[in-house]
């Protein structure tokens, strides 16, 4: 028998590049090392599951075994990578077994980046990046009327918006003094405030938080403003780093994530990375829509067709219902300029160049209704 393609990680995009390879070829032996019960679920609704109240078993759409036969694959579940030898082309897990690989894809994920805070609570502090995450989540807001956020991005907005569905008052935290700073215009940030607040969602902007400690049921959290704040649970959103620490012990070239090119290809022969740990030529895009492009385009070179990855213009949808938001970032150090149209109902940002071409756009409330007429006037990021 043949050496197998290995895909480490069962998230969306190590399932998927199993799914798309699988049409293209279905013969050669597959195996799926997965870190946690192996089901599949798509990670970026758990930040909108308390609104459809959604339990951790109800988010799993197919369970390991289904996915084991529909995909005719070796499934690994409860199953960590502990070394990759790019020489010998093996694997060793965290079960003491050896895996030879014909070709290994990295679809590793990425871990919340946590806060360096005081405090005697700091290691209750929860964070959501997985199905076991939320399930701890979701039981812990039982009794819970107040929850403190810390970080104010795409993450912390839609968790806030999701909370209010609980009868949670949510509090948002963030260095930064406007919500989404990385993504969105101040007047599209003031109004994105504005319509969070209304519906119920507070703000302590321009500040951090130094300590959090044990106050009865609850927590005390001290600002670096000297203020404090009491919640009842604390929930870090801060982002997220590439999981880089295995390939770069690997020998394998890291930056921000694990670099690769546009065939998604390694510095390590017949090693490939893609998802949230990956960095593709040059850009680390933590959405959805990069990374389905990335499975398409990966699963064909596995099959024997090298096919670069193609980036046409990926607005974001912002999963804030209280404000509907489209984001269609610029590419980061893009030069240019944003100008503004606001309405009583909607926010229409264009972010374009000195020659007027449009590069990115931020559309919120009824300006959604825009997002495919901006989007086919953006240039494509690869192509």
């Amino acid at each position: 028998m043949s050496q197998p393609i290995v895909i480490v990680g069962s998230g969306l995009a190590g399932y998927n590049l199993a799914r798309e390879f699988r049409k293209l070829d279905k013969a050669t032996p597959l195996v799926v090392v997965s870190r946690d019960h192996a089901g599949f679920y798509s990670k970026p609704m758990l930040s909108n599951a308390l609104a459809g109240k959604k339990t951790a078993a109800t988010l799993v759409m197919k369970a390991a075994e289904k996915m084991r036969e529909e995909l005719n694959a070796t499934l690994l579940d409860r199953t960590g990578l502990k070394r990759i030898d790019t020489a010998a082309q093996t694997i060793e897990l965290t079960d003491g077994e050896t895996l030879h690989y014909r070709d290994l894809a990295l679809a590793l994920g990425a871990d919340p980046i946590r806060l360096p805070l005081a405090g005697d609570a700091e290691p209750e502090v929860m964070s959501v990046n997985d199905l076991d995450d939320y399930a701890r989540f979701a039981e812990r807001l039982e009794g819970a009327d107040t929850v403190a956020i810390l970080g104010g991005g795409l993450i912390g907005c839609e968790f806030a918006n999701d909370l209010l569905h609980r009868g949670v008052a949510p509090t948002v935290i963030d260095v930064a003094d406007k919500l989404l700073s990385r993504l969105l215009p101040p007047q599209a940030s003031e109004r994105l405030q504005e319509k969070l607040g209304a519906a119920g969602v507070a703000f302590r902007l321009g500040v951090s938080v130094t300590r959090v400690d044990r106050d009865g049921n609850g927590y005390q959290l001290t600002l670096s403003d000297g203020s404090r704040l009491y919640a009842d649970r604390v929930l870090s959103a801060i982002g997220l780093k590439p999981r880089t620490g295995l390939a770069a012990e690997a020998g394998i070239a890291t930056q921000r994530g694990i670099t690769t090119d546009r065939l998604l290809a390694t510095s390590a022969p017949h090693v490939y990375a893609l998802g949230d740990c990956a960095e593709v030529a040059g850009l680390s895009l933590p959405f959805v829509l990069p990374l389905m492009a990335q499975t398409r385009a990966l699963a064909a070179t596995l099959a024997g067709t090298p096919t670069p990855v193609v980036y046409p213009a990926m607005p974001v949808t912002v999963k804030t219902p209280a404000c509907p938001t489209v984001v269609c970032p610029p590419l980061p150090g893009a030069a240019g300029s944003w100008s503004v149209e606001l309405s009583d109902d909607a926010c229409t940002a264009r972010f374009a160049d000195a020659a007027g071409q449009l590069r990115g756009f931020a559309l919120l409330g009824a300006a959604v209704s825009q997002r495919q007429a901006l989007a086919v006037q953006v240039p494509a990021w690869l192509d």
